[in-house]
Order: C-alpha cells, then sequence, then structure tokens
C-alpha cells in the first residue's frame, strides 16, 4: 500500500480529558447493499467503534443525500461518514450543514463538486463501467417512472469485482441493487468535502471508477490518501486497509469551525 500523506495520531489523553468517539457512519453505493461493508464494520467493532451501516435507497442524489441526512440527525455525538463509489456523492452533500461530521472517507469514490454529477465526471475520466451496465425501465407508486441501471452478470467480474472469486462475484450480480439513473445524472447541490477534513482510498485497479479520477478528486479536495492495489470493490477484498484508513480519520482531531 502507497501511503501519499502521512496522518499523525493526537497524542494520548486521560479519561477525562479524551474526545468521544465519532460513530462511523458507512454508506454503501450503487450495485450493492450495506452487507458489502460486513468485513469492515465487524473490524471497526473489534476497535471499540459504534457503526451504522444504513441502507443507500439508490433512487437519486437529491432523494438519497436527503435520506442520510434524516440518519446522521438521529445519531449523538461526532461522526465519521464513509461513502464507497456512488455513496461519496451521497456523503459530500448528506454531510452539509452537519457540524458534528468531523471527517469524511471516500473508498473508491465520487466526489463531486457542485454543479458537476457522477456523468460529468465520468465524461472527463472514461471507465469500463458504460459498457458494463444495462438499463431498465421501472414505475412505483402514484404513476412515478424512471430507469434502473443493473451490471450486467457477465461483465460484473471483470470490470466491478475482478480481486474476488468468480463464485462471489455471480452471488454480487444476483444479489445487486440497481441504481436509478438520478444518481448519476443530479448535480451536486453541495460539497462538503470543502470544509470537512477528508480520507481518500484509490483503488489502483478500479474499472468502474478511473483511479485518475479518483486521484484527482482527492488531490482538488486535499485529502489525505492512500493508494492500494485493490478493484473498485476495496471494503469486500480488501477490509483491513478500508479499516485502517477510517481509523486514521475517526483519531484525527476534530476540524475547527
Amino acid at each position: 500500500m502507497t501511503l501519499c500523506t502521512a496522518d499523525t495520531a493526537p497524542a494520548a489523553t486521560d479519561a477525562t480529558t479524551a474526545p468521544a468517539r465519532p460513530t462511523i457512519v458507512l454508506v454503501h453505493g450503487a450495485f450493492a447493499d450495506a452487507s458489502s461493508w460486513n468485513g469492515v464494520v465487524e473490524r471497526l467493532q473489534r476497535r471499540g467503534y459504534t457503526v451504522i451501516a444504513p441502507a443507500n435507497p439508490l433512487r437519486g442524489l437529491y432523494n438519497d443525500s436527503t435520506y442520510i441526512a434524516s440518519v446522521l440527525d438521529s445519531i449523538k455525538g461526532p461522526i465519521v461518514l464513509v461513502g464507497h463509489s456512488y455513496g461519496g456523492a451521497v456523503i459530500s452533500s448528506a454531510a452539509e450543514g452537519n457540524a458534528r461530521v468531523t471527517s469524511l472517507v471516500y473508498v473508491s469514490a465520487l466526489m463531486p463538486d457542485v454543479g458537476e454529477s457522477g456523468m460529468s465526471l465520468s465524461a472527463r475520466f472514461p471507465s469500463a463501467l458504460a459498457t458494463a451496465t444495462k438499463s431498465v425501465p421501472y414505475r412505483a407508486a402514484g404513476g412515478v417512472t424512471g430507469t434502473d441501471l443493473y451490471l450486467k452478470p457477465d461483465r460484473l467480474h471483470q470490470v466491478f469485482a475482478a480481486d474476488l472469486p468468480e463464485s462471489t462475484a455471480r452471488l454480487l450480480a444476483v444479489t445487486q441493487r440497481p441504481a436509478a439513473t438520478t444518481a448519476f445524472s443530479e448535480k451536486a447541490k453541495a460539497a462538503a468535502w470543502k470544509h470537512i477534513p477528508s480520507w481518500f482510498l484509490v483503488a489502483k485497479h478500479d474499472r468502474t471508477i478511473n483511479p485518475d479520477q479518483e486521484r484527482y478528486e482527492a488531490r482538488r479536495a486535499g485529502s489525505h490518501t492512500v493508494e492500494i492495489d485493490s478493484s473498485h470493490v476495496a471494503m469486500l477484498a480488501h477490509p483491513e486497509a478500508v479499516t485502517d484508513l477510517i481509523v486514521r480519520a475517526a483519531m484525527a482531531p476534530p476540524p475547527s469551525r
């Protein structure tokens, strides 16, 4: 693993002055569910952290970030907010205006600026994802209609999870949760990473989000950055490395605002 910027843990303090440990909130991305964080959850819990991994609705950036913001409102004390893939776009908006979010952690993630979308970023940094998705119309109550994106089962292993066993990729293909196209087309209205310290894990073998896009986003935000040899699903393939980065973010002094 290549550490691009060094983090320094805060000096030890006695029990009477030590700040409260943050709650870690893990937000999954498109084509996944909260169970994608299981390996990270287990490791964080063993280190003594309270962890919440809510279900990201995957119905559009505005809908999803509003929902995750409401989850954050239910949590007492400081929060470290973590997003994988599309979940990065969600946390960038959901954390806006919440002073209890002390750190943002991006795992091979989207990190849009205001006015950007997943689609506009991928146009600048193309990846293999465009060849791996299929569109399926959906309808919901009240006459609502739209289009969902799924990963093609025969492309999921190569594009999404190349460093996992093929048997695991087949299971992911069957259990995937689709994302509405609005998840990627809606333009960000907030970019909380501009005023909340951020950490970024770049997956060097990512074919879902171009690693150069991840590096660009991290550099633009001034993120503490690590690069690892991983496919897009680093939290599944390399949960220890992802956990280590989250813990570094959790141990960092809270920002002054």
